[in-house]
């Protein structure tokens, strides 16, 4: 079947979607959580085959982390089904409304946008949140994975549509593409008419691709450069645990720190802690002249390190003459994804908040809590760094569009 006719079916779908109540829709997220459970065997069986053939090729090892399943990722996948289930549903929401002077109703409703297109690489929880969040928000989805999790996703896929199958809603509202070739990327980015929105989530090259391809409308996820700057009003104690959070909590994914910035009054102090600290952890250091020249270990940073998204055991650090060299710096290189103030200073925390461009600055946290599940959303269909309709952690409201209800009583325009 080739992705015109999926998204054929998709519409079909997303039909039957757009007026089902939310008891029939929580009806089939819970179900589709219950069948993960009990069926994990069979995706943990895909997804070692998966694995292992990654590692045959060579993947990284953070890829490779990105790829992997164990019983407890599974679980997790079963439970933010499960949290979406409890969530309100974002039908039929007013946005807003009033009567107008002619005596006009006028109501902004929420609507779903019909079929969503998720393009996305290496993981496979993807599969399960993009399915859950689409079904709850009323969209029928297309997911198309990479070919290095085709075994997981595909597992993955059949249990969902199964459940889905054995509820009230159609199996079509999930639907898999063929990740072999790039014929189906390519025929998913024309479709359009058949899909309402692409939205991809992967590597900078992939999202080029998309962005710069599709005739599809385009949800634009970013790549993650994320910055953590310490300030010359910094609790040091609580900016290197801030900072070792932000980059080893969980090296591969896009809310993970990728650049240090420390200012000149405290860099005497703070630095070599953070390299000792670093080197504990296996963290690479690239580092500018000031930063290198205080150990061996530390490799001298290039303008591509500080623009690089590691998604390693790597990071570019920088000593900064002041607050606004930071914001400088961040501006030059960041990618308006996430970024972190560690200060006591509330003059300096609202400075950096007003002037730094990102979809989401956190003043005293770890950049890690960009994300839909730690902010209270449920499961995300993405970071989007673009700043039309949706920007940061892409939860249920984010993927719908409104649509205007007029309601008079035989009103006639003069």
């Amino acid at each position: 079947m080739n992705v015109n006719e999926q998204a054929q079916r998709a519409r079909e779908a997303a039909t039957a979607l757009a007026t089902a109540t939310r008891a029939t829709k929580d009806a089939a997220l819970l179900a589709m959580a219950e069948a993960l459970v009990a069926r994990t065997p069979e995706v943990l069986t895909a997804n070692a085959a998966d694995v292992e053939a990654a590692r045959e090729a060579g993947l990284t090892a953070a890829m490779i982390d990105r790829l992997s399943l164990t019983e407890g990722r599974v679980e997790a996948m079963a439970e933010a089904l499960r949290q979406m289930a409890a969530l309100p549903d974002p039908m039929g929401e007013v946005v807003r409304g009033s009567t107008l002077p002619n005596g006009l109703e006028l109501r902004q409703i929420r609507v779903p946008f019909g079929v969503v297109g998720i393009v996305y690489e290496g993981r496979p929880n993807v599969t399960v949140d993009a399915a859950g969040i689409c079904l709850k928000s009323g969209n029928a989805a297309l997911l198309r994975g990479s070919s290095s999790a085709a075994r997981s996703n595909a597992a993955l896929t059949a249990i969902l549509r199964d459940a889905i199958e054995a509820t009230a809603l159609p199996a079509d509202a999930v639907q898999l593409l063929d990740a072999t070739t790039r014929d189906s990327v390519k025929e998913l980015m024309r479709a359009r008419g058949l899909v309402d929105v692409l939205i991809p989530r992967g590597g900078a090259s992939l999202i080029k691709a998309v962005v710069e391809e599709s005739t599809v409308p385009v949800i634009e996820t970013g790549v993650g450069n994320c910055h953590v700057y310490v300030d010359a009003a910094a609790d040091l104690d609580k900016a290197l645990a801030l900072v070792m959070n932000s980059k080893t909590q969980r090296l591969s994914t896009c809310n993970t720190a990728e650049s240090l910035l420390v200012h000149a009054d405290v860099a005497d102090a703070f630095l070599p802690r953070i390299l000792t600290a670093f080197a504990e952890a296996d963290v690479t250091v690239h580092g500018d002249p000031r930063v290198a020249a205080l150990s061996d270990a530390v490799v001298p940073a290039t303008d591509e390190d500080f623009a690089t998204e590691y998604l390693s055991a790597d990071i570019s650090v920088a000593v900064v003459d002041s607050l606004s060299a930071a914001v400088r710096h961040i501006r030059r290189y960041g990618t308006q994804h996430t970024e972190a103030i560690v200060t006591e200073s509330v003059a300096a925390a609202r400075e950096f908040v007003s002037q730094v461009d990102a979809a989401a600055v956190m003043v005293n946290a770890s950049t890690r809590f960009t994300d839909g599940g730690e902010f209270g959303f449920g499961a995300e269909i993405g970071i989007s760094t673009q700043k039309l309709h949706a920007r940061g952690p892409m939860g249920l409201p984010e993927l719908t569009s409104t649509k205007y209800v007029v309601t008079g009583d035989g009103h006639l325009r003069g």
